[in-house]
């Protein structure tokens, strides 16, 4: 038999075989083959695979076994193949150690010289953060400026995010303000909490860089973030570390399950009417949240008939008194 899953489903007859067998029981634990209807030969076959029936050539009958031996036998035969596995197992390294050591001086990794490489093209980016997320597991911190997250890209983040976590690595992302409104974004946010992720907002400008593991960065190489410079000096990446640090004691942590939930234009009501309370004008509030000014002009007119308020500044008196209230 092949390998231990073989062998362990050798060890469990089907239906047929199983009728079959109580049914030689019945008769006393024995059964000639003229006795065998031609329905039954598939699982007579599979009983004698199993050694649960042992032919009798001199009467040409078929004698029934202990399943206990048969178990026993199979059982030894499983638990040899398992340890010549694990014996393979333990030459994996010796034997991948050619491509390893190809893998690891190969152009495209080495950085000795300078501790800094570049990377072009959005394709290439993405695939150099997936062959850093799964060479450095552990911590991650990832500052995502832009508000919402691209949808189309959605799906893969989420896998990465799944996967690095599965090998046992954490992530805290930085979002802007505006992501909180978009729905998309949030049942993301939302999904990777689930995983052990967090993940705050920013309300004041900062620019993309990834972290891995504090000992690799990568950070933008152009304005438009077409290339990118993947860092392992030591000193350089601790300045990135600190600079995220820095953010995430700013950022405000977000309960991204209650937004999925479908709280999000309450929540919007809730941001719109604290920045009105302080005394924000529209235009601020809609910079504030990343929102055009046309979107905050609703939320004020809906908060201005729910609190009964003719102009924008007894609104804004209004949700002061009740914010001190």
């Amino acid at each position: 038999m092949a390998d231990p899953t073989t062998l362990l489903a050798a060890t469990l007859p089907d239906a047929a075989a199983r009728a079959l067998y109580l049914a030689v029981l019945r008769e006393g634990g024995r059964i000639r083959a003229e006795e065998v209807g031609a329905g039954d030969q598939e699982a007579l076959g599979r009983l004698v695979e199993l050694g649960l029936l042992v032919p009798q050539l001199q009467d040409a009958s078929y004698s029934a076994v202990d399943p206990r031996v048969a178990t026993e036998r199979i059982g030894t035969e499983i638990r040899l193949q398992s340890a010549r596995l694990l014996a393979k197992a333990e030459q994996l390294p010796e034997l991948m150690g050619e491509l390893t050591r190809a893998y690891d001086t190969s152009p495209k990794r080495r950085s000795e010289t300078t501790g800094v490489r570049y990377v072009t093209g959005r394709e290439e980016i993405r695939h150099e953060v997936e062959q850093l997320s799964q060479a450095f597991t552990g911590e991650s911190m990832a500052a995502q400026p832009g508000g919402p997250r691209p949808v189309a890209e959605l799906p893969d983040s989420l896998q990465r995010a799944r996967r690095f976590h599965e090998r046992g690595g954490t992530v805290r992302s930085l979002y802007e303000v505006s992501a909180k409104y978009d729905p998309p974004t949030v049942r993301f946010a939302a999904q990777v909490s689930q995983l052990g992720a967090t993940t705050r907002v920013l309300a004041v400008p900062f620019r993309r860089f990834l972290v891995f593991a504090r000992t690799v960065a990568i950070i933008p190489a152009a304005a438009d973030y077409s290339t990118a410079a993947v860092v392992d000096d030591p000193a350089t990446v601790a300045f990135v570390v600190d600079t995220f640090e820095t953010l995430w004691q700013q950022a405000e942590g977000v309960n991204w399950a209650a937004l999925d939930d479908g709280s999000l234009d309450s929540a919007v009501h809730e941001q719109v009417g604290r920045l009105l309370a302080r005394g924000l004008t529209q235009r601020a509030i809609a910079t504030r949240l990343g929102l055009s000014e046309r979107t905050v002009a609703g939320h004020i007119a809906r908060l201005r008939e729910l609190h009964d308020a003719e102009t924008l500044f007894q609104l804004g008196w209004q949700m002061r008194g009740a914010r001190d209230a």
